[in-house]
């Protein structure tokens, strides 16, 4: 009976021994699991939770899935609002801006009618943003005016995703009348600026 109270004694300490370690282990797992786990999810916050930056560069580059186009019109779109705003200064820089991103731009993916006619449009374009990088208001204002007949031509051919509206003043150049593109049906007149800033109509939609 001793013996048998001994042997069970000693197994009962041997289960309670093995009970113990095996929860240490079970705790020691999921410690780590649970710290894994965190890492995993942290690692997934700090990529869902990114600054947004190279998403809204991709979102602009798929309106039309043409990123050179886009940069194109960015820059124009800027130019435009220096006129409006009367702005010369700011309008000599957008206009030097706006020579780059024509000179960028990428026509090898388009057929070769295309191609051909884009590369007219981006020469005619860059010449006349030279002009505005360097004029008087005056001036900007009337190279703006073939400027913007290119980049409408130009956006025939490589679309865009986005509403645009084509825009018109009857009133420009001795009554002979200026269109310009923009991204609101607001009309906000690039040729006249302050003196006749809302001279103007909507001629068509382009989308």
């Amino acid at each position: 009976m001793s013996k048998l109270k001994l042997v069970l004694g000693v197994v009962a300490i041997a289960f309670v021994t093995l009970t113990v370690v095996s929860c240490k282990d079970a705790k020691t797992e999921s410690s780590t699991n649970s710290e894994t786990s965190t890492e995993e999810d942290h690692s997934k916050m700090n990529h869902d939770n990114s600054d947004g930056h190279h998403d809204s560069e991709k979102k602009e580059m798929a309106m039309n899935g043409d990123g050179n186009a886009q940069a194109v019109l960015n820059d124009y779109f800027s130019l435009k609002d220096a006129l409006v705003g009367d702005d010369n200064d700011k309008a000599k820089e957008m206009g030097g801006t706006l020579v780059k991103s024509l000179k960028s731009f990428d026509a090898s993916k388009y057929s070769e009618s295309e191609k051909s006619e884009l590369n007219d449009i981006i020469e005619d374009a860059t010449e006349h943003a030279e002009h505005i990088s360097e004029s008087d208001i005056k001036h900007q204002r009337e190279h703006f005016k073939v400027l913007s007949k290119d980049v409408t031509d130009m956006v025939a051919i490589t679309g865009t995703g986005m509403k645009l509206y084509e825009q018109f003043c009857p009133m420009y150049d001795n009554n002979k009348g200026g269109a310009w593109l923009s991204m609101n049906e607001e009309i906000r007149n690039p040729y006249f600026g302050d003196k006749m800033l809302k001279c103007g109509k909507v001629q068509r939609e382009i989308n």
